[in-house]
């Protein structure tokens, strides 16, 4: 059996949660992603942060991802927000365009390269005094 190509660890605070990726979102990781996004609202979490600092690759299959889970947390009257994307990530946000919608950046303001850009307009991270548990992890085949 190969190595899981992802895995997704939470952290709950009350309406908010932390979700951090680490590995590849690709075609055959990304339904892992919307799974656990749409579990965080299912249980009642509104404000998703979502840290891609260990995210070593993402494709255009990951940005659906994050795109379709932006739309049902805004649905839900929520938000949503992509932290440190990794450059793969950072690049297809910058040729698409999307990236006011997924990193709290003002419309109109984008940077030349999203992948150099701190994030003092995205909100903080919540602390990460608790460890973070795996709660899903592996391929979906």
């Amino acid at each position: 059996m190969p190595l899981p190509q992802l895995a997704i660890y939470r952290h709950d605070r009350r309406k908010r949660a932390l979700i951090t990726l680490a590995g590849e979102i690709d075609l055959d990781t990304a339904p892992l992603v919307c799974a656990a996004l749409a579990r965080c609202l299912s249980d009642g979490i509104r404000v998703l942060d979502v840290d891609l600092t260990p995210v070593t690759f993402c494709d255009c299959s990951g940005l659906n991802a994050f795109l379709y889970a932006a739309q049902r947390t805004r649905e839900a009257g929520g938000t949503l927000r992509l932290h440190n994307p990794p450059p793969s990530l950072a690049h297809i946000l910058d040729l698409a365009g999307c990236g006011f919608l997924l990193l709290g950046l003002p419309l109109g303001h984008l940077p030349p390269s999203l992948g150099d850009v701190p994030d003092p307009v995205v909100p903080a991270l919540p602390d990460r005094s608790v460890p973070l548990v795996t709660v899903l992890t592996g391929d979906v085949r």
